[in-house]
Protein backbone atom coordinates (compact mmCIF):
# COMPACT_ATOMS: atom_id res chain seq x y z
CA UNK A 1 0.00 0.00 0.00
CA UNK A 2 1.53 3.33 -1.01
CA UNK A 3 0.73 6.99 -1.21
CA UNK A 4 2.66 9.91 -2.57
CA UNK A 5 4.17 10.65 0.85
CA UNK A 6 4.69 7.31 2.59
CA UNK A 7 5.03 3.58 2.07
CA UNK A 8 3.54 0.82 4.17
CA UNK A 9 5.70 -2.27 3.75
CA UNK A 10 3.87 -5.42 4.78
CA UNK A 11 5.36 -7.74 7.37
CA UNK A 12 4.28 -11.07 8.77
CA UNK A 13 0.50 -11.29 9.24
CA UNK A 14 0.92 -12.15 12.93
CA UNK A 15 3.54 -9.49 13.73
CA UNK A 16 2.32 -6.67 15.98
CA UNK A 17 5.45 -4.59 15.30
CA UNK A 18 5.38 -1.46 13.17
CA UNK A 19 8.75 0.16 12.47
CA UNK A 20 8.09 3.84 11.91
CA UNK A 21 10.71 5.80 9.95
CA UNK A 22 9.56 9.42 9.70
CA UNK A 23 12.70 11.46 9.05
CA UNK A 24 14.97 9.51 6.67
CA UNK A 25 14.11 11.20 3.36
CA UNK A 26 15.59 14.29 1.69
CA UNK A 27 12.84 14.53 -0.97
CA UNK A 28 11.02 17.87 -1.28
CA UNK A 29 8.39 18.28 -4.06
CA UNK A 30 9.19 21.18 -6.41
CA UNK A 31 6.16 23.26 -5.43
CA UNK A 32 7.08 22.91 -1.74
CA UNK A 33 10.69 23.79 -2.55
CA UNK A 34 9.45 27.03 -4.09
CA UNK A 35 8.22 28.15 -0.66
CA UNK A 36 11.60 27.65 1.04
CA UNK A 37 13.88 30.68 1.29
CA UNK A 38 17.24 28.86 1.29
CA UNK A 39 19.40 28.62 -1.80
CA UNK A 40 20.27 25.17 -3.07
CA UNK A 41 23.60 24.94 -1.26
CA UNK A 42 22.17 26.11 2.05
CA UNK A 43 19.22 23.75 1.65
CA UNK A 44 21.55 20.81 1.05
CA UNK A 45 23.42 21.68 4.24
CA UNK A 46 20.16 22.00 6.18
CA UNK A 47 19.08 18.59 4.92
CA UNK A 48 22.42 17.18 6.08
CA UNK A 49 21.66 18.39 9.61
CA UNK A 50 17.93 17.67 9.86
CA UNK A 51 17.64 14.33 8.06
CA UNK A 52 17.90 11.08 10.03
CA UNK A 53 20.08 9.66 7.29
CA UNK A 54 20.09 5.92 6.60
CA UNK A 55 17.44 5.11 9.21
CA UNK A 56 15.21 3.59 6.52
CA UNK A 57 18.10 1.29 5.62
CA UNK A 58 18.59 0.32 9.26
CA UNK A 59 14.89 -0.54 9.49
CA UNK A 60 15.11 -2.51 6.26
CA UNK A 61 18.01 -4.58 7.63
CA UNK A 62 15.95 -5.29 10.74
CA UNK A 63 12.93 -6.31 8.67
CA UNK A 64 15.04 -8.65 6.56
CA UNK A 65 16.78 -10.16 9.60
CA UNK A 66 14.02 -10.56 12.17
CA UNK A 67 12.47 -13.96 12.69
CA UNK A 68 8.98 -12.53 12.14
CA UNK A 69 9.09 -9.69 9.62
CA UNK A 70 7.83 -6.43 11.15
CA UNK A 71 5.67 -4.00 9.24
CA UNK A 72 7.27 -0.73 8.15
CA UNK A 73 5.78 2.73 7.75
CA UNK A 74 8.30 4.93 5.95
CA UNK A 75 7.98 8.62 5.17
CA UNK A 76 9.18 9.23 1.61
CA UNK A 77 9.30 13.02 1.96
CA UNK A 78 11.63 15.23 3.98
CA UNK A 79 10.53 16.54 7.35
CA UNK A 80 11.04 19.99 5.80
CA UNK A 81 7.75 19.33 3.96
CA UNK A 82 5.88 18.47 7.16
CA UNK A 83 7.07 16.81 10.33
CA UNK A 84 4.50 14.07 10.95
CA UNK A 85 5.60 13.62 14.57
CA UNK A 86 4.80 17.13 15.74
CA UNK A 87 1.49 18.20 17.20
CA UNK A 88 -0.29 20.25 14.51
CA UNK A 89 -1.38 22.92 16.99
CA UNK A 90 -0.32 24.94 20.04
CA UNK A 91 0.47 21.80 22.05
CA UNK A 92 3.76 21.52 20.17
CA UNK A 93 6.65 22.90 22.25
CA UNK A 94 8.90 23.13 19.18
CA UNK A 95 6.78 26.02 17.91
CA UNK A 96 9.00 28.10 20.19
CA UNK A 97 11.86 27.62 17.71
CA UNK A 98 9.79 27.64 14.52
CA UNK A 99 9.66 23.86 14.21
CA UNK A 100 6.06 22.83 14.59
CA UNK A 101 4.39 20.51 12.11
CA UNK A 102 5.59 22.88 9.34
CA UNK A 103 9.04 24.35 9.97
CA UNK A 104 9.60 28.06 9.53
CA UNK A 105 13.15 28.12 10.94
CA UNK A 106 16.23 26.00 10.33
CA UNK A 107 18.31 23.92 12.72
CA UNK A 108 20.46 27.04 13.21
CA UNK A 109 17.37 29.24 13.72
CA UNK A 110 17.62 31.04 10.39
CA UNK A 111 14.50 31.77 8.36
CA UNK A 112 13.31 28.76 6.36
CA UNK A 113 9.98 30.12 5.14
CA UNK A 114 8.68 33.70 4.83
CA UNK A 115 7.18 35.53 7.80
CA UNK A 116 3.44 34.92 7.96
CA UNK A 117 3.68 31.65 6.04
CA UNK A 118 0.36 29.76 6.17
CA UNK A 119 1.02 26.08 7.00
CA UNK A 120 -2.59 24.98 6.41
CA UNK A 121 -2.21 23.76 2.81
CA UNK A 122 0.79 21.59 3.74
CA UNK A 123 -1.03 20.26 6.80
CA UNK A 124 -4.04 19.35 4.67
CA UNK A 125 -2.04 17.88 1.80
CA UNK A 126 0.60 15.94 3.71
CA UNK A 127 0.27 15.91 7.50
CA UNK A 128 -3.35 14.80 7.80
CA UNK A 129 -3.18 11.98 5.23
CA UNK A 130 0.04 10.73 6.83
CA UNK A 131 -1.56 10.71 10.28
CA UNK A 132 -4.59 8.88 8.92
CA UNK A 133 -2.35 6.34 7.19
CA UNK A 134 -0.36 5.68 10.34
CA UNK A 135 -3.56 5.28 12.37
CA UNK A 136 -4.85 2.81 9.79
CA UNK A 137 -1.60 0.84 9.98
CA UNK A 138 -1.93 0.63 13.76
CA UNK A 139 -5.57 -0.42 13.42
CA UNK A 140 -4.48 -3.20 11.09
CA UNK A 141 -2.05 -4.60 13.64
CA UNK A 142 -4.67 -4.37 16.39
CA UNK A 143 -7.21 -6.21 14.28
CA UNK A 144 -4.74 -8.91 13.26
CA UNK A 145 -2.93 -9.49 16.55
CA UNK A 146 -4.77 -7.69 19.34
CA UNK A 147 -1.92 -5.25 19.87
CA UNK A 148 0.39 -2.85 18.06
CA UNK A 149 3.97 -2.03 18.98
CA UNK A 150 5.37 1.07 17.30
CA UNK A 151 9.16 1.30 17.22
CA UNK A 152 10.14 4.77 16.08
CA UNK A 153 13.54 4.80 14.31
CA UNK A 154 15.50 8.07 14.51
CA UNK A 155 19.02 9.45 14.69
CA UNK A 156 20.57 12.59 16.13
CA UNK A 157 23.84 14.51 15.73
CA UNK A 158 26.81 13.97 18.02
CA UNK A 159 26.84 17.64 19.01
CA UNK A 160 23.72 19.67 19.83
CA UNK A 161 22.28 21.98 17.20
CA UNK A 162 20.90 25.44 18.04
CA UNK A 163 17.27 24.40 17.56
CA UNK A 164 17.36 21.79 20.33
CA UNK A 165 15.37 22.79 23.39
CA UNK A 166 16.98 20.15 25.63
CA UNK A 167 20.41 19.83 24.07
CA UNK A 168 22.32 20.24 27.32
CA UNK A 169 21.66 16.66 28.48
CA UNK A 170 23.78 13.55 27.92
CA UNK A 171 24.07 12.31 24.33
CA UNK A 172 24.52 8.53 24.59
CA UNK A 173 25.16 6.27 21.60
CA UNK A 174 21.54 5.10 21.87
CA UNK A 175 18.69 7.07 23.44
CA UNK A 176 15.41 5.31 24.20
CA UNK A 177 12.41 7.63 24.19
CA UNK A 178 9.48 6.52 26.31
CA UNK A 179 5.91 7.40 27.18
CA UNK A 180 4.42 6.69 30.61
CA UNK A 181 1.22 5.30 29.11
CA UNK A 182 2.46 3.53 25.97
CA UNK A 183 5.92 2.15 26.83
CA UNK A 184 5.67 -1.10 28.83
CA UNK A 185 8.68 -1.89 31.03
CA UNK A 186 9.32 -5.18 29.21
CA UNK A 187 9.70 -3.36 25.88
CA UNK A 188 12.14 -0.87 27.40
CA UNK A 189 14.15 -3.67 29.00
CA UNK A 190 14.30 -5.56 25.72
CA UNK A 191 15.60 -2.45 23.94
CA UNK A 192 18.29 -1.91 26.56
CA UNK A 193 19.47 -5.45 26.01
CA UNK A 194 19.28 -5.33 22.23
CA UNK A 195 21.27 -2.07 21.95
CA UNK A 196 23.63 -2.69 24.84
CA UNK A 197 26.64 -3.30 22.62
CA UNK A 198 27.08 0.21 21.20
CA UNK A 199 28.76 1.94 24.11
CA UNK A 200 25.86 3.08 26.23
CA UNK A 201 22.08 3.36 26.39
CA UNK A 202 20.11 6.08 28.19
CA UNK A 203 16.44 6.95 28.51
CA UNK A 204 14.81 10.18 27.32
CA UNK A 205 18.02 12.14 26.76
CA UNK A 206 18.63 14.22 24.74
CA UNK A 207 15.20 13.50 23.22
CA UNK A 208 12.19 12.19 25.09
CA UNK A 209 8.86 10.63 24.26
CA UNK A 210 7.70 8.49 21.38
CA UNK A 211 5.15 8.64 18.58
CA UNK A 212 1.60 7.31 18.79
CA UNK A 213 -1.16 8.44 16.42
CA UNK A 214 -3.35 11.00 18.13
CA UNK A 215 -6.45 8.82 17.78
CA UNK A 216 -4.77 6.29 20.10
CA UNK A 217 -2.51 8.52 22.18
CA UNK A 218 -3.20 8.19 25.88
CA UNK A 219 -6.34 6.19 25.16
CA UNK A 220 -5.57 2.64 24.08
CA UNK A 221 -3.14 0.58 26.18
CA UNK A 222 -3.01 -2.07 23.44
CA UNK A 223 -0.74 0.32 21.53
CA UNK A 224 2.85 0.14 22.78
CA UNK A 225 5.54 2.51 21.60
CA UNK A 226 9.25 3.18 21.96
CA UNK A 227 11.58 5.63 20.22
CA UNK A 228 15.07 4.55 19.20
CA UNK A 229 17.40 7.56 18.77
CA UNK A 230 20.84 6.60 17.46
CA UNK A 231 23.75 9.02 17.74
CA UNK A 232 24.98 9.46 14.20
CA UNK A 233 28.67 8.91 14.79
CA UNK A 234 27.79 5.31 15.69
CA UNK A 235 26.97 4.49 12.08
CA UNK A 236 27.73 7.33 9.64
CA UNK A 237 29.95 10.28 8.74
CA UNK A 238 28.44 13.57 9.90
CA UNK A 239 26.73 15.59 8.69
CA UNK A 240 24.92 13.86 5.86
CA UNK A 241 27.70 11.46 4.92
CA UNK A 242 27.69 7.79 4.00
CA UNK A 243 26.74 4.96 6.30
CA UNK A 244 29.44 2.79 7.84
CA UNK A 245 29.43 -0.77 9.15
CA UNK A 246 27.58 0.35 12.26
CA UNK A 247 24.38 0.58 10.22
CA UNK A 248 24.31 -3.17 9.66
CA UNK A 249 25.03 -3.84 13.33
CA UNK A 250 22.24 -1.48 14.36
CA UNK A 251 19.86 -3.21 11.98
CA UNK A 252 20.71 -6.52 13.60
CA UNK A 253 20.13 -5.02 17.06
CA UNK A 254 16.78 -3.65 15.94
CA UNK A 255 15.88 -7.10 14.64
CA UNK A 256 16.72 -8.54 18.06
CA UNK A 257 14.34 -6.05 19.64
CA UNK A 258 11.62 -6.97 17.14
CA UNK A 259 12.11 -10.64 17.95
CA UNK A 260 11.81 -9.90 21.68
CA UNK A 261 8.25 -8.62 21.20
CA UNK A 262 5.81 -11.51 21.74
CA UNK A 263 3.32 -12.00 18.88
CA UNK A 264 0.22 -11.92 21.10
CA UNK A 265 -0.80 -9.84 24.13
CA UNK A 266 -0.84 -12.84 26.45
CA UNK A 267 2.57 -14.13 25.38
Amino acid sequence: MTSRSYDVLAGAPDSPVLLHVPHSSRVIPPDVRDGILLGDGDLDRELDHITDAHTAEIAAVAAATAGATPWQFVNRLSRLVVDPERFPDEREEMLAVGMGAVYTRTTHRAALRPAGFDPTPLIDRYFTPYAEGMAAAVAGRLEATGRAVIIDVHSYPTGPLPYELHGEGPRPPVCLGTDAFHTPPALLDAAREAFGGFGGVATDTPFAGTYVPLSYYGKDPRVGALMIEIRRDVYMSEPGGPAGPGAQALGAALAALVDAVPPHPSA
